[in-house]
């Protein structure tokens, strides 16, 4: 039986909801309702984008994160939260700045035969190639809807190099000109988190597990669960690197801390990046 039928009485149906006087048509069409106030592009609608940058929103922070082995007690997905995090609170220091959907897929080993972290199940890898094709369409995307100043950052090693690349080649393509992209490595080397927790009494001895007391602290002011507080609690193994995190509450709030001073850390190589002459 054809399906033209039902196709048609669709078009016509949609023909008809749009044709009513107040729904809003057009790229230019009014705003019907006020907007929700948010830094994250996915959280809003296309006309709150669309305002947001006519209303000099034209910053725009591309985190990076991926899905990755993190030890026994951390969640997959610990890059993607921390990186989402820190984003916020980084686009509400500088101010006039979105924050676009994490990149959660990144180069974590060698796919068949696996290396690195694509040892381990739950772990998603991508060819740097294919990252950098991704970053490279997820940009030229911001810039054709009048985004200037395209910023990203990472929160994994594998990254840095894929958007260290993709920055320089959109820069030379483009030449300053409508946007410029700017890979700021700082989010991921500074501050030495070792270093600055060791001043504050804070001693660890490595496990030899891809998990330590800064990650885990952030992970507890974001969620306990991502860190499977309860169930460490309940089996005797809440603590990291021979420093304990009990109470959870202790652990977050050095979590915010480090969260506070990666956005400053990092809002700071931001303002002195689009400070330079276009």
């Amino acid at each position: 039986m054809s399906r033209l039928p039902a196709i048609l009485l669709t078009l016509a149906a949609t023909a008809a909801l749009f044709a009513r006087s107040d729904v809003p048509v057009g790229r230019d069409a009014p705003r019907p309702i006020t907007t929700h106030e948010t830094v994250f592009v996915e959280e809003m609608t296309w006309m709150e984008v669309r305002d947001a940058i006519k209303g000099g929103k034209t910053t725009v922070i591309v985190p990076t994160g991926g899905v990755e082995q993190n030890g026994p007690y951390l969640v997959t997905g610990k890059h993607n939260f921390i990186t989402r995090t820190v984003a916020e609170a980084i686009a509400k220091k500088l101010g006039k700045t979105l924050v676009a959907p994490v990149v959660p897929f990144v180069p974590e080993g060698d796919i068949d035969p696996p290396t690195d972290h694509m040892q381990y199940p739950g772990t998603i890898s991508v060819r740097e190639s294919t990252f950098e094709r991704l970053l490279t369409d997820i940009c030229a995307s911001f810039r054709t809807h009048g985004f200037r100043e395209i910023v990203m950052i990472g929160d994994s090693g594998g990254n840095q190099t894929g958007m260290e690349a993709v920055a320089r080649r959109l820069n030379a393509k483009w030449n300053g000109k409508t946007a410029r992209v700017h890979y700021i490595p700082e989010f991921y080397d500074e501050p030495d988190f070792d270093e600055w927790l060791e001043k504050h009494g804070i001693l660890e001895e490595p496990e030899g597990l891809h998990d330590d007391y800064a990650t885990s602290a952030t992970l507890a002011a974001i969620d306990p669960t991502l860190i499977r507080a309860k169930q460490r609690q309940a089996a005797g193994k809440f603590r990291i690197n021979g420093v304990d995190l009990a109470p959870v509450e202790k652990a977050a709030e050095w979590g915010r801390k480090i969260i506070a001073l990666r956005a400053e850390t990092t809002a700071t190589a931001i303002r002195r990046e689009l400070a330079k002459p276009r």
